[in-house]
Parts: C-alpha cells; sequence; structure tokens
C-alpha cells in the first residue's frame, strides 16, 4: 500500500502493524495536514490517522484515548486504540460503523441531541482542574489571530480588538473536552450515537463544547438544544465567560476558514461574528436586537 500523503516512516509502521493491508477509502479533507485511511487487514477494518510535520492533532488524540475515551470505547461509542507512535504522529483505531449524522436525517432528531448530551456529560464529568491562564490564553489568541491576513472589515476588526483587550482573565474549571463537538464528528448506527475525530480534545471549560453546535442546529432548531441539555442534565454555559467564548470561537473560525480558503465555513464565521457582537453590546451601546437567542437564553439560566 502507497500513500503519497504518508511519509516513509509512517509508511514502514504501518506495514509493520498491519502487513499487506489494502486501502479502503481515503477520508482525508485535504484542507489539513491530517491523512485519514480506511483499511483493510485479515478480514477487519482500522482508521489510520496520520500527521504531517505541522501537526499538532495526534498528539491531542492520542492523550485522549489514553486518559478520556474508556467508558465510551466500553460501551462501543468510541473506536479503540490498537497501535500509536507519538514521534511519527501515527494512530490506529479500529473501524467504528456508522453513517455521518451530519446530512442524515439524524442531524435534526431530538433523540440524537439527547445522547450526545449523555456523551458529552459523561466525558466531562472524568476530571476538572482549575486554570489560571485559561481566559488569557484565549485573549492572546483572539489577538494574535487578528494579526493574520483575513477579510474581517476594518472597522468591526478594531471593535473586537477593543473588546477583547478589555476582557477579565478570571479563573477557569477546566474538563476533557471533544473540541470539534457537532454532527460531522458523530455517526449513527441503528439509532445509536457514537463519536469520533478526538484531534482537538483538550482540557478546557465545559461550555467550549457547545460553542460549534450554538452556531448552527442550535441557531436553527431550539427543540434540539433543549433535548441537548435534557442529557447533558444542566447547562454548563456562565453568561460572561460564553459571550467570550463566542466571540473568541467566531474570530477563529472566519481566520481560519480564510487560511485554508473554506469560503462556506468562512461566511459562517463572519456570521458568527457579527452574532457575538450583537451579544457584546452593553446595555445603552445599541439595540438588544443583535443579542443571539442562545445568549439571551444562557442569561436567564
Amino acid at each position: 500500500m502507497t500513500v503519497a500523503s504518508l511519509t516513509a516512516v509512517q509508511s514502514a509502521l504501518l506495514a509493520e502493524w498491519l502487513p499487506g493491508a489494502h486501502l479502503v477509502h481515503d477520508h482525508s479533507w485535504g484542507l489539513v495536514g491530517t491523512t485519514v485511511l480506511q483499511l483493510q487487514w485479515r478480514g477487519e477494518h482500522y482508521i489510520a490517522k496520520a500527521g504531517d510535520a505541522c501537526d499538532h492533532h495526534i498528539a491531542r488524540e492520542l492523550r485522549a484515548h489514553r486518559e478520556w475515551l474508556g467508558p465510551w470505547v466500553r460501551s462501543g461509542r468510541a473506536p479503540h486504540l490498537v497501535h500509536a507512535d507519538a514521534d511519527a504522529k501515527l494512530l490506529v483505531t479500529v473501524y467504528l460503523p456508522g453513517q455521518l449524522v451530519q446530512g442524515h436525517p439524524a442531524e435534526y432528531t431530538p433523540d440524537t441531541y439527547r445522547q450526545a448530551g449523555r456523551l458529552l456529560a459523561q466525558l466531562h464529568g472524568q476530571a476538572a482542574v482549575e486554570d489560571n491562564s485559561f481566559e488569557a490564553r484565549q485573549q492572546r489568541k483572539v489577538l494574535a489571530c487578528l494579526d493574520l491576513p483575513h477579510a474581517i472589515p476594518a472597522t468591526v476588526e478594531e471593535r473586537i480588538r477593543r473588546i477583547v483587550a478589555a476582557w477579565p482573565t478570571p479563573s477557569s474549571r477546566c474538563v476533557p473536552t471533544h473540541g470539534d463537538w457537532q454532527p460531522r464528528n458523530w455517526l449513527v448506527d441503528n439509532g445509536v450515537i457514537k463519536v469520533i475525530d478526538l484531534g482537538r480534545a483538550d482540557l478546557r471549560p465545559a461550555s467550549t463544547d457547545l460553542l460549534r453546535l450554538a452556531a448552527q442546529q442550535f441557531s436553527v432548531r431550539p427543540e434540539l438544544e433543549r433535548a441537548f441539555l435534557d442529557g447533558y442534565g444542566d447547562d454548563p454555559r456562565e453568561p460572561a465567560a460564553w459571550q467570550r467564548q463566542l466571540l473568541a470561537e467566531a474570530v477563529g473560525t472566519a481566520i481560519w476558514a480564510h487560511q485554508v480558503g473554506d469560503e462556506l465555513f468562512e461566511q459562517q464565521g463572519h456570521r458568527m461574528i457579527q452574532q457575538a457582537l450583537g451579544a457584546a453590546t452593553p446595555r445603552g451601546e445599541g439595540s438588544s436586537c443583535g443579542r443571539s437567542v442562545l445568549f439571551r437564553r444562557s442569561l436567564i439560566r
């Protein structure tokens, strides 16, 4: 098996781990330097994930597999890790059967989100640490992102910089998070929701795992948010921190998408910025109508 995107070391390791395996499908996005291959070996299917020289996702995924995914793996909700080499930026898991929830009828079924909420609560509940630097890192990251090439209008950028520079940096309670919690990383298998792609897993505030859903499915189908919170058992969003997270996520989305040339995702990022800025408008500085429904809802919880 020869795959051009693999290094010689990665190819050699795969040949050692799964000798004679053949490629079933290349699931790689092409937008980032991660190669995702579905392989067949001795009648079983596996997923091999390999990072390029700039990759930092494989290390995060390995940590998640080794420290946090046990409960999901034991219940068949996440893939089992079978081989890994952190230095080579390569891992192999057993293939997890199912169809992507994104684009499937299950994407807009409340039970999907109820299950997703339960699964996320299970992940978040495994550990918790107080982090005195998360908010400061978030602040620095947003300002650094704005120094990169982007298409955010100058007047909007100036406003964002002014808001972010004034952010407080309190301590945060951080838990194991998925980092990209949304239907494109969920599978549905006979009605059962499963989880893939832990390349952004890290210790963060629990609320950060709701950001992608807030910008997408929750914004158009409020009943999905209600089902999710019912499954999760609580609402982890603290209003002031959530407001900062919304803006940080919006800026990061717009600028990352601009960097990789994903125009649709970039447009979503710009919409998220406008919504977050509406939520960030202090009382008396403008109309409260710009606030997102989600943020208004989080304020009264």
